[in-house]
């Protein structure tokens, strides 16, 4: 099968040489899918095991114990870029309701915080004066202080040895830093011994890490599309118009996430929206018209005549979770062509994973998805 490599497609100008796009890849062709990521696309989607590991161990090296005996008024999670802002609606989505403390969501640091509250300031460019400015905000109003950044330029003048600071410690693209900040965020939630109650699902980041680089495992590109998730992710949604939904807030912030990695890694637009409202969309999901806008017959359909036959019905792929599979496999079967998307009985242990461990795995699984996706686009 052609693909994206030497072969026809491959020209000379000058002294550059330029690989035209091909309309077919093997994605299990190993050596073809290797030599199209030349930027290391795959790798970089495969290291979300690596940065929540990396946040465990400065855990253990006790980067938060002046957190361990602070009883908030509230924790504010500041979201200064997308990555950050879709961490801080998962993990409150996931926790918000197990919290003693009220959880907050903000872009920036909100004028009423103070020195009774925790804020954790998170982005991905130490030059962006909102992240810089919002740690400065934080400080001054003397709240106790966490910065998930970069410890450079701007970041690190402001904070001065005055907040706890959690570089990464792992290098990956801002689109691959989803990870980190899911696994800053919960640590500093975690870290605190009287805001989580009892009833919140405990999470270890260490095996969290393990779970997600078991997915990264199974996605490598030595494994074959039927044995490897995120490659027959990705066949599904080629050549075709996705949608994205969740069946509850948490994995709807799942399903924008995806929405956003499939844009940015392939140039894949797909929508992205909660379980009800593509419901709400059925009958028009379900409606096959022409250009002209007469219903399409495909017995009575002459392309001359009645232009161009229409696409094929939107593909829908909802991200559930063990708790809820069921009840989405009952809704989606009302949904013209839908799927669903649910790691639960993949993993290696017999007890079900918490609800942040099956999200994290299938976050792996979709940037390594949009990665695929990208090679598959050619250059």
């Amino acid at each position: 099968m052609l693909g994206i490599g030497v072969g026809p497609g491959r020209r000379k100008e000058g002294d550059a040489v330029v690989t035209a796009p091909s309309p077919l890849f093997d994605f299990d062709d190993v050596d073809e899918v290797i030599a199209a990521d030349i930027d290391g696309v795959l790798r970089s989607a495969a290291l979300g095991g690596a940065q929540i590991r990396a946040v465990a161990t400065a855990v253990d090296e006790q980067a938060l114990d002046r957190l361990v005996d602070v009883r908030p008024r509230s924790v504010v999670f500041v979201g200064t870029d997308s990555r950050s802002s879709r961490a801080a609606d998962l993990v409150l989505s996931l926790f918000a309701e197990h919290s003693s403390a009220p959880l907050v969501h903000a872009a920036e640091t909100p004028p009423w915080v103070g020195a009774l509250d925790v804020v954790v300031v998170a982005g991905n460019d130490a030059g962006d004066p909102a992240l810089a400015g919002s740690i400065d905000a934080a400080l001054r109003r003397s709240a106790e202080v966490i910065v998930d950044a970069p410890d450079e330029g701007p970041v690190r003048a402001v904070t001065a040895g005055r907040a706890v600071l959690l570089p990464p410690r792992v290098q990956v693209p801002t689109r691959y830093a989803l990870a980190r900040h899911v696994a800053v965020f919960y640590a500093v939630l975690a870290v605190m011994r009287d805001v989580l109650r009892r009833d919140a699902a405990g999470v270890d980041l260490a095996r969290l890490a393990d779970a997600v680089d078991q997915e990264a495992l199974r996605d490598h590109p030595s494994n074959e599309v039927f044995h490897n998730p995120a490659k027959s992710l990705a066949v599904r949604m080629q050549s075709r118009r996705v949608i994205l939904a969740g069946d509850r807030p948490a994995t709807v912030a799942l399903a924008r996430h995806a929405s956003e990695s499939l844009l940015q890694s392939a140039g894949v637009v797909a929508s992205a929206a909660s379980l009800s409202d593509v419901l709400v969309a059925r009958d028009r999901l379900l409606e096959a018209l022409t250009v002209s806008g007469e219903r399409y017959d495909p017995l009575f359909h002459d392309e001359e005549l009645d232009g161009p036959a229409p696409l094929p019905p939107a593909r829908v792929f909802v991200f559930s979770t063990d708790s809820d599979r069921f009840a989405a496999q009952r809704r989606i079967a009302a949904l013209p062509d839908a799927e669903l998307v649910s790691v639960v009985g993949e993993f290696d242990s017999d007890t079900v994973p918490p609800v942040l461990e099956q999200i994290a795995v299938s976050m792996v699984r979709i940037e390594m998805a949009a990665a695929y996706l990208r090679l598959a686009g050619g250059r």
